[in-house]
């Protein structure tokens, strides 16, 4: 279970991502983004060492105010082989030294969200401990989904990860998209929206050969 502590954050996880987001290929902006916090989830790490968080950040720099999923993991170290992936470092009020890192690169979030795809796990609550949020919806239908070294491709549209057996997964970074026809499974959340709607999108989604 992953304890939520209340405390500082130098830099913040907007900092972080407001140097990042510019540099991934499906971010549609053409400046500096001006982000918030606007929802999400998390993910416990059953060996309790790494933090899983799934977050929606509403960016309101351009015309129009643009939702994008951020999925990130927080480590103690740095994680062997994924400097590519390396978000930033922070300072945590209670855990000291934290390395932030996209985690569709993680191991430990590709697994956790896998066991979700299947019902294998509950999503969290993204603020408070041991709390289950129920907004969170899953589906998959399709044979037992195997982890392992995966390639990893992003694009205009997202990034899709291509799991050992075949089967695809896809994040959709810019929301709200809906479960395109065919999936096999979906991984769908909720977030504020600007003008204070409630709203619903897949949030990731699988496709079986």
């Amino acid at each position: 279970m992953a304890i939520i502590h209340h405390t500082t954050l130098k830099p913040t996880k907007l900092d972080l991502l407001t140097t990042w987001l510019p540099t991934r290929p499906w971010y549609t902006g053409t400046g500096t983004p001006e982000l918030t916090k606007a929802g999400g989830f998390r993910l416990d790490d059953p060996e309790g060492e790494v933090g899983i968080e799934f977050m929606v950040a509403v960016d309101s720099s351009g015309r129009e105010p643009v939702a994008y999923l951020a999925p990130l993991t927080y480590r103690a170290a740095p994680l062997p082989g994924a400097d590519h992936a390396l978000v930033g470092t922070m300072e945590h009020g209670v855990l000291g030294p934290r390395w932030a890192y996209d985690g569709i690169h993680d191991p430990v979030l590709r697994t956790e969200l896998l066991a979700l795809f299947e019902g294998r796990t509950q999503a969290q609550a993204q603020s408070l401990t041991d709390t289950p949020d129920h907004e969170v919806t899953h589906s998959y239908t399709g044979p037992a989904l195997r982890t392992g070294p995966a390639k990893v491709t992003e694009d205009q549209d997202g990034t899709e990860l291509a799991l050992p057996d075949g089967t695809v997964l896809r994040l959709h970074r810019r929301l709200p998209p809906t479960a395109p026809e065919g999936a096999n499974g979906h991984v769908s959340g909720a977030w504020n929206a600007p003008d204070g709607t409630r709203t619903r999108a897949a949030f990731a989604t699988l496709h079986t050969s």
